[in-house]
């Protein structure tokens, strides 16, 4: 409390627009009045904004005031925690009643015997107001205005009252508390009220890899938690330190501290409609239809005390949903096996879909208990999973052969393990790890066929998609499992091959296995295993490097697909497309993508969607159709948070897509998700990727230092040993230009030198074309500025004719830097003129903010003059930081700023001055 003493200062996940809107209203308004639930938040963002744009430098006051509970019961205890902390100087004249009344409030003296004069009291803080808005602004925070005692909250009311234009207040307490203290702190003139709301699954994702928590679980994560900060890294915690679990979960673990935020939650609902919310936990899809006929004829009254709670959401239709999913998954394991039987009985008769009404009697039934009816319920079960793999809904009916297996009579044991091993392979069509994990589990820990054992190793290899670092004894056990039978070998090996390639990122080895699995599956007639190890061998080829590449993918496009599923068929589709890509052959890439989408849509695998569309985002930001590239990446992710599937390759896609179509920071923040969430799971090949999209966005935001040490992280990954190709991973360019930017050029030129050859050796004619832009820029360097001009405007017209817009403006940006260098102002403004057409036609936005920023003539050019001055005081402050060699961190904690803050105030820097990063930035300021 008092002058920013004891502020907390945390990472904020996706608020930024929030806090945009809380600063505007404050500065429109003056009255804020932030509500939400516990745990959404609401102190971290009062935080933020008492800290936010270093009020203090700008000569702000903040007052801060926190009450706990307790402080509800203790009469002027807000009062006198609000005056401990008041600077001396803006009590020192007061009257003396009101320096007695101050006095007494901090306890300092006795109250006279007529008690303290509480009209003296009220005028001294006023005053106190009056005189620090005389020195500038004043910031009032309350937080948990719901505990601020009803004598204090009178008499800030009354000094908010009589305070000036320049004393604004914001508040925060918690939503559903009695009596809004908010509406009533700030009296007559009312608050604008703004509720916090939730996180989206993305921000959950962002969250958890900030904590180091399993980013990979962040859409269920999301629907347990609702999108509640704390809730969700209440959940996130009980998975650390569990690998294995995280690799086979679905199901989240609810440890004491989620329920016991759950059970708060339900306090706030009457008793008597907890068997109604307990009924609606417990069905698929609740509706108020379903819960009367289930028995609960006031479902509607229940509903409404739970939706005033924000427990629930009731839509026009009656359907019910929870606002997180731990209050349901609390409700269900705290009730006993009776309550929740006699919910799944009413529950069967009140549903009308047969499937879900024979899941809620087997549910209802004990498999335990003697009788003849298991056989027959089992029947029923195995029937409806039947349904269901027609359906396409495999998850269902994993969770349905999972219950047939339970209720199969103990005397029909092979029953029992066929329908165990088919639910493994409908979880892992389904890729849901926990219910794999269920029925492998339950094979494995029987005396199972070697076939059994070695279907259910292969469910959990399927369902743990990046991370596949700590599965080598899984490896090992289905390799024995499979034995000498070339079809089951073949099967282990097309798997094995994704761990060499990912997780090893030694492509050498996943050739060598994909060939061995080619030659055991062609033995053994399996067609599916053909499949699989010809697509693995003509990846492999083409990372590689190898000659016959191209001829790999057409066999391996050409193989007969019919009859397979639609995972099967689709997988060397894709891999051509992707290869197509590579290539730059876009039209041929997007057309063949577009026709493969709904069939992939309908019929095939959750990851197969997702590399579908992340694969069609890549060719929209290379044809330069940015909004559409944005709409199919975003798409993407929230398929694979939704799925559990690993988000480090939908984060990379992500941060190309923003690094075309959005911003620069967005681009930034994704790639430093997709690195981490990488590295979490021990995936090489997104690790090089996301690097990459980083390093990209440091070069071209002037961070060249930054560059330089991001894209040398790729030289030590091994896959980039392996990795010949350069249209594959494209690196080389950008840590070229890099080097370049950053005063190596000699650097540069050396890797120039060692790319080129194997580029014209593998006719990659875009790889050689951007290697021609940074080459350019490295005679530019050199001194031979009219060559560097030269080579950059054939680069752009190269790129044009290749379809490549983004590439030409990006050429034609470099252009404009060089022409300037050559005092050809025109020729200057000719070429960001063009650039900026190109990236307004292609929807680039932050490339045409780039273009239309970029000064014909700063600083780098006249160190001394207009680029300097064009710099706002907060810009000049962080830029003298910057130019004595402070980190971003040390500048953010210098300037009490985030780091993002930091990042964008120095991408506005450069742009500015027109330079490409600190050495640049540190001259401009000594010649200044």
């Amino acid at each position: 409390m008092g002058l920013e003493r004891g502020v907390p200062h945390p990472a904020l996940v996706g608020r930024g627009d929030l806090l945009d809107q809380l600063e505007d209203a404050l500065r429109d308004h003056g009255r804020i009045a932030l509500t939400g639930p516990p745990g959404i938040g609401k102190t971290a963002l009062v935080a933020a904004v008492a800290r936010q744009d270093d009020r203090r430098a700008r000569g702000e006051t903040v007052l801060w005031l926190a009450p706990e509970e307790a402080d509800r019961a203790i009469p002027g205890a807000g009062a006198a925690a609000l005056l401990d902390d008041v600077p001396e100087e803006a009590v020192r004249d007061l009257s003396r009643p009101q320096r007695a009344a101050v006095a007494v409030a901090r306890r300092e003296t006795e109250p006279p015997g007529t008690g303290p004069d509480l009209v003296a009291l009220r005028l001294a803080v006023a005053q106190v107001l009056r005189v620090l808005a005389a020195a500038g602004p004043v910031l009032v925070v309350v937080d948990n205005a719901q505990w601020l005692d009803p004598d204090s909250a009178a008499l800030l009311r009354f000094a908010l009252h009589k305070a000036p234009p320049g004393v604004r207040a914001l508040a925060a307490e918690r939503q559903h508390t009695s009596p809004l203290h908010a509406e009533t702190l700030f009296g007559h003139l009312g608050p604008r009220v703004v509720p916090v709301p939730p996180l989206r699954s993305g921000d959950i994702a962002a969250l958890m890899v900030d904590h180091g928590l399993p980013a990979r679980l962040a859409g269920r994560i999301h629907r347990a938690s609702g999108g509640n900060p704390r809730l969700a890294l209440a959940i996130g915690r009980s998975l650390a330190g569990t690998r294995t679990f995280v690799h086979h979960a679905d199901a989240l673990p609810l440890g004491g501290e989620a329920r016991a935020a759950a059970r708060h939650m339900l306090a706030g609902v009457p008793e008597e409609a907890h068997p109604t919310l307990l009924l609606a936990a417990l069905a698929a899809r609740p509706t108020t239809t379903v819960l009367r006929r289930a028995g609960r004829p006031s479902a509607e009254a229940d509903l409404a005390a739970a939706e005033r709670a924000g427990l629930v959401t009731v839509g026009e239709d009656g359907a019910v949903a929870f606002t997180a999913g731990v209050v349901a998954a609390t409700l269900a394991a705290e009730a006993d096996w009776s309550e929740r039987a006699a919910c799944h009985t009413a529950l069967a008769s009140a549903v009308g879909d047969p499937v879900q009404a024979v899941r809620h009697r087997a549910l209802a039934a004990d498999p335990s208990a003697p009788g003849t009816a298991a056989a027959p319920l089992a029947g029923e079960l195995a029937g409806a999973a039947e349904t269901c793999r027609r359906r396409g809904d495999h998850a269902l009916a994993a969770e349905l052969g999972l219950l047939a297996a339970e209720h199969t009579p103990a005397d029909r044991p092979r029953e029992e393990l066929d329908r165990l091993v088919e639910a493994a392979a409908d979880a892992a069509r389904a890729a849901r790890p926990d219910l794999s994990k269920r029925a492998a589990d339950a094979i494995l820990a029987r005396d199972a066929p070697t076939g059994a054992r070695l279907q259910a190793r292969l469910a959990i290899l399927d369902t743990a998609f990046q991370g596949l670092t700590d599965l080598d004894e899984t490896y090992a056990h289905a390799l024995a499992d499979a034995g000498d039978d070339p079809a089951l070998r073949a099967c282990v090996l097309v798997r094995l091959l994704w761990k060499q390639l990912l997780a090893d990122g030694d492509a050498t080895a996943a050739r060598t296995t994909a060939e061995e699995a080619h030659r055991l599956a062609v033995a053994a007639g399996d067609q599916e295993a053909v499949v699989l190890a010809m697509t693995a061998r003509a990846r492999t080829s083409r990372i590689l490097g190898e000659p016959d590449a191209a001829h790999h993918t057409e066999q391996a496009a050409a193989l007969d697909v019919t009859g397979l599923p639609p995972a099967l068929r689709n997988a060397p589709r894709l891999l051509a497309l992707r290869h197509a890509l590579f290539d730059d052959r876009l039209d041929e890439a997007h057309a063949g993508l577009l026709r493969l989408l709904p069939d992939v849509e309908r019929f095939g695998r959750t990851e197969d969607l997702v590399d579908t569309l992340r694969t069609l985002a890549e060719v929209e930001i290379r044809r330069g159709q940015c909004t559409a590239a944005l709409g199919h990446a975003r798409r993407a992710v929230g398929i694979a948070l939704g799925a559990g599937i690993s988000p480090g390759p939908l984060w990379y896609c992500s941060a190309l897509a923003e690094t075309a179509g959005g911003s620069f920071l967005s681009a930034a923040d994704y790639a430093r998700r997709s690195i981490r969430a990488s590295e979490e799971e021990g995936d090489q090949v997104f690790l090089h990727c996301g690097l990459y999209a980083l390093g990209r966005v440091q070069l071209v935001t002037g961070e060249a230092a930054g560059a330089v040490e991001t894209l040398e992280r790729i030289l030590a990954l091994p896959v980039t040993a392996v990795t010949t190709d350069p249209s594959v991973l494209r690196w080389h360019e950008e840590l070229a230009e890099a080097y370049v930017a950053a005063g190596a050029p000699e650097k540069a030129a050396e890797l120039l030198e060692r790319v080129r050859p194997v580029a014209r050796r593998l006719n990659r004619t875009t790889v050689l074309t951007g290697l021609d832009r940074v080459h350019a820029q490295y005679l530019a360097a050199a001194g031979d500025l009219a060559a560097g001009a030269e080579l950059l405007r054939e680069v752009a017209g190269r790129f044009t004719g290749h379809g490549l817009p983004l590439e030409a403006g990006r050429a034609l940006l470099a252009l404009a830097r060089v022409e300037r260098r050559r005092r050809r102002r025109a020729a200057a403004q000719a070429a960001l003129r063009e650039a900026a057409e190109i990236f307004t036609r292609t929807g680039a936005r932050p490339w045409h903010r780039l273009a239309s920023e970029t000064p014909v003539r700063g600083a780098a050019a006249s160190p001394g003059g207009e680029g300097i001055a064009a710099l706002t005081e907060a810009e000049r402050q962080l830029a003298l930081l910057v130019g004595e060699g402070a980190s971003n961190q040390e500048a953010a904690a210098k300037l009490f700023i985030s780091v993002k803050t930091v990042e964008a105030r120095l991408t506005r820097i450069y742009q500015k001055l027109d330079i490409r990063g600190r050495a640049q930035l540190a001259v401009a300021l000594r010649s200044r």
